[in-house]
Order: structure tokens, then C-alpha cells, then sequence
């Protein structure tokens, strides 16, 4: 399977614990429900060994939206493997949490 499937399925499976929606890159147009789950890709990290990759590990964007600031997805999220809380802002008075995962 997809690794990127597997990890919507594993934020779905979050987000439907706590009647949240999620979200892959989605479009301007797409008029978000909150709270969410907002994933997209970001970063790739490749290891090399005589010149030619042999592990390519891709990283992944998530942030959680919501009114509340104590959020229990948040919380979720931080205990997923390789998952690193990077920032929190703001914004349309929707509190942001931004992580990078590499699945």
C-alpha cells in the first residue's frame, strides 16, 4: 500500500476520534470544516552509500486547526512515530499546529 495512504488512513482514524475532518492538500477553493487535519508534502530526505540513493524517506506537513488552543488532536499527533511538533501561530482565530513527519 501507499505510504501516503496509509498515513491518511492513520489521520482519519485520529480525526474521527475527536470529529475532526481531514485534508490533503487541499485546493483554495475547498472550504475547510473545523476542526482539521491539514497534511501535505514537504521534504524528502535521502540517504546515499557509492553514490546512489538507498533510502528515501518522505516528509510530510501536518497542522491542526482549531478553536481550541488545549486541543486534544494536537495532542494525537504529537505521539505518532517520527513526528516533530515544529510551531504554533494564530490565525483567523483558529489556533495552528504545525508538525513534520516522515512516514
Amino acid at each position: 500500500m501507499d505510504r501516503r495512504i496509509e498515513l491518511d488512513d492513520l489521520l482519519k482514524e485520529i480525526a474521527n476520534t475527536y470529529g475532526a475532518h481531514v485534508y490533503y492538500q487541499p485546493p483554495s477553493s475547498v472550504k475547510m470544516q473545523y476542526p482539521a487535519i491539514r497534511y501535505e508534502r514537504s521534504r524528502t530526505d535521502t540517504d546515499h552509500a557509492d553514490n546512489l540513493p538507498y533510502r528515501i524517506q518522505i516528509g510530510y506537513q501536518i497542522t491542526v486547526i482549531d478553536r481550541n488552543p488545549d486541543s486534544e488532536i494536537t495532542k494525537a499527533i504529537l505521539k505518532l512515530p517520527l513526528c516533530s511538533y515544529n510551531r504554533h501561530y494564530y490565525a483567523g482565530n483558529l489556533n495552528h499546529d504545525v508538525f513534520i513527519i516522515y512516514y
